[in-house]
């Protein structure tokens, strides 16, 4: 008995500690910001975005649907990286990616999504109509279909039949970093190693509330079935109404080994601003890959519960879309790791 009443002492002690605030951590979360709606959002595709966000949050609008209506605009564009215009894989089949989350955890999610011009709202409607947070290929857009979702027709858009075609030639997969500035999606041939990468965008509400949506048609060329960090609530996107939100771009197979956006939310939850955050978890990105850092380009956004934003890069030429009531079409170019 004397055994069994010191364990349970000793394990309540352990419970008390584990409950207790961390150093440089907050003793009760901070009462979120009222007043003070934002968006942020990845690369100069953001500020698109950040404008159909904006339409929302300026009358009041909820955080959630403003993460879905922005994103959605990127969407429909005709780019390399997001929607059914981008990259196919290497069998010429363009998949989707995309997940949502709100300010109460409630997230969904869509992977290998095909022919489904919008694959953020599907994802809300994961969250929305299903006990399950993530639908994956044929089964998600078997439930788009039942959700009144069209079926767009199976065809590669101009540009990405092109730049299909030219890479057959060599079907070598080289990635290129920073593709997603529009920039860079015109310089060289079409057929170039053009490759990923997505959109992700954050919003605060005039309410306080937090929300934010990724989406992606994947890395250009990938192999069948891949699917990256966009999708991957707590790697590719996390939020957290009492500490704040994070967002990921760039390569995702190394945001996912280190669950990179919720990530970025522990670091603030124990104290660090936004920016501060961001660049931490860049540091782990770098450590975990060493010498092939060089090689690769991992970038963070985050905005903490009071409104503050940040982000950080590991390489030079990322770049991220700030709008709120002062600036509408603000593009920041990123701070970032490697000189």
């Amino acid at each position: 008995m004397a055994n069994r009443r010191q364990f349970l002492t000793s394990s309540a002690a352990g419970l008390a500690l584990l409950a207790a605030p961390t150093a440089g951590a907050s003793a009760a979360p901070r009462p979120n910001v009222r007043g003070k709606a934002l968006v942020i959002s990845t690369w100069d595709d953001g500020i698109a975005a950040n404008q159909a966000a904006w339409e929302i949050l300026k009358k009041g609008g909820a955080a959630l649907d403003a993460a879905e209506a922005g994103v959605m605009v990127t969407e429909s564009s005709q780019n390399c990286c997001v929607g059914l215009g981008g990259n196919p894989d290497r069998d010429g089949i363009v998949t989707l990616d995309a997940c949502i989350m709100d300010h109460r955890f409630n997230c969904g999610s869509v992977a290998a999504l095909e022919r489904i011009k919008h694959p953020i709202s599907v994802a809300r409607r994961v969250m929305e109509k299903t006990p399950h947070v993530m639908l994956v290929g044929e089964g998600a857009q078997q439930f788009a279909v039942a959700q009144g979702f069209p079926l767009e027709p199976s065809q590669l858009s101009p540009d990405a039949e092109k730049a299909y075609k030219e890479w057959l030639k060599t079907s070598q997969y080289k990635p290129v970093i920073n593709i997603e500035n529009s920039g860079n999606r015109k310089t060289g041939p079409v057929g170039g190693p053009q490759n990923h990468d997505t959109i992700a965008l954050l919003a605060l509400d005039a309410t306080g509330n937090l929300s934010g949506s990724c989406t992606t048609s994947g890395m250009g060329f990938k192999m069948r079935g891949r699917v990256g960090d966009s999708p991957i609530i707590g790697a590719g996107l996390y939020v957290d109404n009492e500490v704040g939100a994070a967002a990921a771009t760039g390569q995702g197979e190394d945001v996912i080994r280190m669950a990179g956006a919720h990530t970025v939310v522990e670091l603030m939850r124990q104290g660090l601003a936004p920016m501060a955050a961001c660049r931490a978890a860049v540091e782990r990105v770098a450590r975990i890959k060493g010498a092939q850092a060089k090689d690769i380009q991992v970038c963070f956004i985050a905005v903490n519960n009071q409104g503050v934003t940040g982000a950080f890069a590991l390489q030079k030429g990322f770049s991220y879309a700030l709008c709120n009531a002062a600036d509408q079409r603000q593009l920041v170019k990123s701070e970032y790791l490697l000189k």
